[in-house]
């Protein structure tokens, strides 16, 4: 499912933390991960967080966060997850981070859990989004399910590499190799599903040199975002996951030769002795549409 807004950036901030919840806000991220799970320990801080998100949501707190503010709930197996999805159901959440997605019918489960509270309330079907967080061998062996069960709502899959680490039981080595082939599995299954693929955790968030080498690589595979848990790391990303002046004069240059050659009945044009075929002419497009995104952002 296609998106109209950037994602370049999903920033995870404790949700029982109303300092860091303000502060996030003011921070420049396309994308807020209201955390649920993990930051909020012990388990008290769960519904400490779920009244926090909910009272800063109707006080519009959220509302200019142009790519929507998305809690990640706790797993199904966890005894928070209908507590999580009942009380955050409400206008100014945009959908919810699914962590531990093992197959399908994990996604399939929250969708429908989802539609029955959107009947309830009055949403029309499909207001919430869903962005599962594929973090072990099962999900990258189902990653194809995962991308397609609901295509009314998988907007974008993040992978958990360190997680994904511990279940294949290999190590995160400092050049990412024992990551590619599962980086580069999801990529694929999430383009093939026309939803946006967003990188991993940089675990060393002071270290931008290193971040800056992990954003290149992932946007060579073909990631659109990042996953972040600090807010000096945003600047790297959107530089990064932007078009560059010199793409985006590349890409209007390549639509207007397409545009000539239309026009003078040539099936494609040539620039440089390289013809320029439909693939060209929709990375342009691609190109051109997340500049006017960030052109309105």
């Amino acid at each position: 499912m296609r998106v109209d807004f950037l994602m370049r950036t999903l920033l995870y901030v404790p949700g029982h933390n109303e300092r860091k919840l303000l502060s996030a806000v003011r921070s420049g991220a396309d994308m807020l991960a209201l955390d649920l799970e993990d930051s909020c320990l012990p388990v008290e801080n769960k519904q400490i967080a779920r009244d926090t998100i909910i009272r800063l949501v109707q006080k519009g707190v959220f509302k200019e966060i142009k790519g929507g503010v998305y809690p990640r709930v706790n797993d199904r197996e966890s005894g928070e997850l209908l507590k999580d999805i009942y009380q955050l159901s409400i206008e100014g959440i945009s959908g919810f981070i699914y962590p531990k997605s093992k197959t399908a019918e994990d996604v399939y489960f929250i969708g429908k859990l989802l539609e029955t509270v959107e009947y309830e309330r009055g949403f029309p079907i499909g207001t919430f989004k869903i962005i599962p967080l594929i973090e072990t061998t099962g999900a990258v062996a189902h990653i194809n399910d995962i991308c397609t069960i609901c295509p009314e709502r998988v907007i974008a899959v993040g992978f958990g590499a360190e997680d994904y680490m511990t279940d294949l039981g290999g190590i995160h080595d400092d050049e990412s190799v024992s990551i590619l082939t599962a980086r580069s599995i999801i990529a694929i299954a999430a383009k093939a599903a026309s939803i946006v693929p967003l990188d991993i955790v940089h675990m060393s968030v002071h270290d931008l040199k290193s971040l800056e080498r992990e954003v290149l690589i992932s946007k060579t595979l073909g990631y659109e975002g990042k996953m972040i848990v600090h807010p000096k790391e945003i600047a790297v990303c959107h530089k990064y996951y932007s078009p560059s002046e010199e793409q985006v004069e590349w890409a209007k240059e390549m639509l207007r030769l397409s545009e000539e050659a239309i026009a003078e009945g040539k099936g494609v044009a040539v620039k440089d002795n390289k013809f320029i075929g439909p693939p060209m002419v929709k990375m342009a497009k691609d190109i051109l549409r997340k500049k006017k995104l960030i052109d309105e952002n």
